[in-house]
């Protein structure tokens, strides 16, 4: 794309992705530079792409706040191209930082989750729920008016949710999860078709315990693996695998990444407040406070370019201060960056729909930006100075060895009798003392019976993201530890269903007699699509041709093959 996009100039590509590509901008009259993502124009007629592209800019555009990207236009292109100006920034994205340093000192990261906070607090308060925080979602620019010399800025709000507009076109999809996985709330892993704010501040914990250890609280091998691990399991203590990290840090950490949202902080202010408490009245807790302004020797910040894919584009180096390193680093080593690379954003939506399975790859939200090799600054070597090579070892002559002189042979004494020796008498083997059998160790304390209420949440989560064996060893778990009532009847739900998945029949019909109420027939069907008839499955209607005593118009005969009832033989 080049010339005109509305009043602006497009002066170069920044990235460019499957979805779309970003440009830089330069307003007509105003000289104001400014970054342009354009989606294709075969993807701006998908409707449903569109709405959520244009609730970026909706989003950003209702929040008045230094901490969000800022929002000048959008629309359409001559070419029916859908587009956003916004805000160009250079800096640094979160995540580079980490790919950078690994993880960050925890006064550097209490005081970007402080700022974060606080802007997020402005969005609840205009209703407007992100639901995608995560550190690619976070950039840091240079601003010399705040503490530690740089201002975190919350990119992409192509997701977020108007909780307060009844009539917003974003809405949950049923059996779909949006979001980052490694990032999402519980609430968010079940996909409930509501979240509030409460679930921003569950994600700005995992983010905070990124910062602070150098991976996420949870991880798996799939998605499956993942939304269990946030419904059910507690996230390790920050201090245990980052030495440094303070009581109070991982108390916070704790309140964040609480499971219930009413065991969290109330609001994303009180977060702030409280990462503000920890900088300002214990410094010596976190550690020292940074200095003022920037480093002394520079380094080259990137622009914040977003793509509408996991693809990079190049990105030009800019010019711009970076701020000063962060604590952890060392502080004589200055590091100047070749800037490559695009942070994936616009557009993100993970779905995983219960049909789906098979998929053990956790699915990445946004790819992140590649950054060329730092190269260091040569530190000057002293010149080394010659040695004077030590004086030589006088040599010794080698002195020929004398020839012995022959003599005349001599007569041989008589040889005396040889003289008896007693051996010296040897002390008895001492004999080993017998062993002890070790002290036999306490068998370990049971740990706390599992919840049958969470372990069907795991299940449903797992049956969700098409990983029925999973689904299934969850539901069954529930079922031993005692589930009752609508529990019990949901475990048995889920297990039979996961075992027809699995084409398991013994285990769908040892369920299935657990299973009551409507839930029986859908099990039946569900069955009887992959060819396993069950017993005692509920008697279909008869048919008949003939008048009913009530009126009502007769019953269709049932076509053979014919699962939905339209008449039609279905295909298995």
């Amino acid at each position: 794309m080049d010339g005109m996009l509305g009043t602006y100039r497009i002066v170069k590509k920044l990235g460019e992705g499957g979805m779309g590509a970003v440009y830089l901008a330069e307003h007509a009259l105003l000289g104001r530079r400014a970054a342009v993502k354009v989606l294709q124009p075969a993807l701006s007629a998908n409707q449903d792409i569109v709405q959520r592209f244009f609730n970026e800019a909706r989003a950003a555009t209702a929040i008045a706040d230094p901490g969000i990207v800022q929002i000048f236009d959008f629309g359409y292109h001559t070419d029916g191209s859908a587009y956003i100006v916004m805000e160009f920034l250079e800096g640094e994205a979160l995540d580079a930082r980490l790919k950078r340093f690994g993880r960050l000192a925890p006064e550097d990261a209490l005081r970007i989750l402080r700022q974060v906070a606080a802007s997020l607090h402005a969005a609840h308060g205009r209703g407007i729920v992100h639901r995608d925080l995560k550190p690619e979602n976070i950039f840091l620019v240079p601003d010399r008016e705040v503490a530690g010399g740089e201002r975190a800025k919350i990119l992409d709000f192509g997701i977020a949710k108007l909780t307060n507009d009844a009539g917003s076109k974003v809405k949950t999809q049923t059996a779909a999860i949006m979001g980052t996985p490694v990032y999402m709330s519980p609430e968010q892993c079940r996909g409930a078709g509501y979240v509030d704010h409460r679930s921003d501040l569950y994600s700005l914990g995992c983010v905070l315990y990124h910062l602070l250890v150098g991976r996420p609280p949870f991880d798996g091998e799939g998605v499956g693996e993942i939304i269990a691990a946030h419904l059910r399991e507690p996230a390790p203590v920050p201090s245990a695998l980052a030495p440094g990290v303070p009581p109070a840090v991982d108390a916070l950490v704790a309140r964040c990444l609480a499971k219930q949202p009413e065991a969290r902080f109330a609001t994303a202010a009180e977060l702030a407040e409280t990462c503000a408490a920890l900088l300002s009245a214990a410094p010596s807790m976190v550690g020292p406070a940074p200095n003022p302004g920037y480093a002394a020797a520079p380094t080259p910040s990137v622009p914040a370019v977003t793509t509408l894919s996991g693809a990079a584009g190049a990105a030009p180096t800019a010019g711009a201060t970076a701020p000063a390193q962060p604590r952890g680093s060392k502080r004589g080593l200055v590091i100047a960056l070749g800037a490559v690379g695009a942070v994936a954003a616009g557009v993100i939506a993970i779905v995983v729909a219960s049909s789906g399975g098979g998929d053990r790859t956790a699915p990445t939200a946004a790819t992140q930006p590649e950054t060329a090799a730092a190269t260091p600054v040569p530190t000057p070597v002293p010149t080394p100075t010659a040695i004077p090579p030590p004086d030589p070892t006088p040599t010794a002559t080698p002195t020929a060895i004398p020839t012995p002189t022959p003599t005349d042979p001599a007569v041989a004494p008589t040889p005396e009798p040889p003289t008896t020796v007693e051996p010296p008498k040897k002390d008895p083997p001492k004999k080993d003392p017998p062993k002890k059998d070790p002290p036999k160790k306490d068998a370990p304390e049971p740990g706390p019976p599992a919840d049958p209420a969470a372990l069907v949440d795991a299940a449903s989560g797992a049956a969700m993201a098409g990983n029925y064996a999973g689904a299934r060893r969850d539901a069954e778990a529930a079922l031993a530890a005692g589930a009752t009532g609508a529990v019990k009847a949901k475990a048995a739900t889920i297990a039979a269903l996961a075992a027809c998945r699995l084409d398991d029949e013994p285990g769908a019909r040892r369920h299935y007699r657990l299973v009551s109420g409507a839930a029986r027939l859908s099990v039946a069907k569900a069955c009887e699509r992959v060819g396993i008839q069950l017993e005692d499955a509920p008697a279909r209607p008869e048919p008949t041709t003939g008048p009913l005593p009530d009126g009502k118009p007769p019953i269709k005969p049932r076509v053979p093959g014919d699962l939905d009832g339209d008449g039609i033989p279905d295909q298995r």
